[in-house]
């Protein structure tokens, strides 16, 4: 597949052990490669956010997240939209790292129906961490003056492009009840 230069750009630099800010579903995101420990901990460093937390992987299909999650027998296949992204918490493996998993035994996964994210994903091939744009606490950037203000001197790329179309952060669920943790 042929990328622009922004996405071969940003492919580079999360390759290389950088952090980048990027459009997602509804809000910025700040992302990294998620076996990078020192990637992950400059993200988290960025957002002032507890690492027991745990932070979102995206990706653009279930492979990406092999060697990383265990869906249950009969689960459904992480569904999402663009305009309601669904972010699942799901049964993780022995090998995804405690820098993602936080102090949780599940993982915080979304397949992302935006183009650029997932663009992103492929170019990398690779999952991605995918946390919003924001301090800890603070509401997140939506759009890219925003984000250019608060974070532009902190990431290593910034990849060109809009959010939406959703309004905001992705709901996030429990897999094997459908509980929802977080409403969107």
């Amino acid at each position: 597949m042929a990328y622009s230069q922004p996405l071969k750009r940003a492919a580079r630099i999360l390759r290389s052990g950088g952090v980048i800010a990027y459009p997602t579903e509804g809000v910025f995101g700040l992302g990294c490669l998620p076996d990078d420990f020192a990637a992950v901990c400059r993200v988290l460093a960025i957002k002032d956010r507890d690492p027991a937390l745990g932070l979102v992987l995206i990706a653009t299909d279930i492979e990406q997240l092999d060697g990383w999650i265990e869906l249950p027998e009969g689960s459904s296949i992480l569904k999402t939209s663009s305009d309601k992204p669904v972010t699942w918490i799901v049964p993780a493996t022995d090998e995804a790292p405690y820098w993602v998993r936080g102090e949780h035994a599940g993982l915080a996964v979304r397949l992302t129906t935006h183009p650029i994210a997932a663009a992103l994903c492929d170019a990398a091939d690779s999952a991605l961490v995918s946390t919003s744009a924001n301090i800890h606490g603070r509401p997140p950037a939506r759009n890219a003056f925003v984000l250019r203000r608060h974070f532009g001197a902190l990431v290593d790329y910034i990849v060109p492009g809009e959010c939406g179309p959703a309004s905001g952060a992705s709901e996030i669920r429990e897999l094997a009840s459908g509980k929802v943790l977080r409403s969107a």
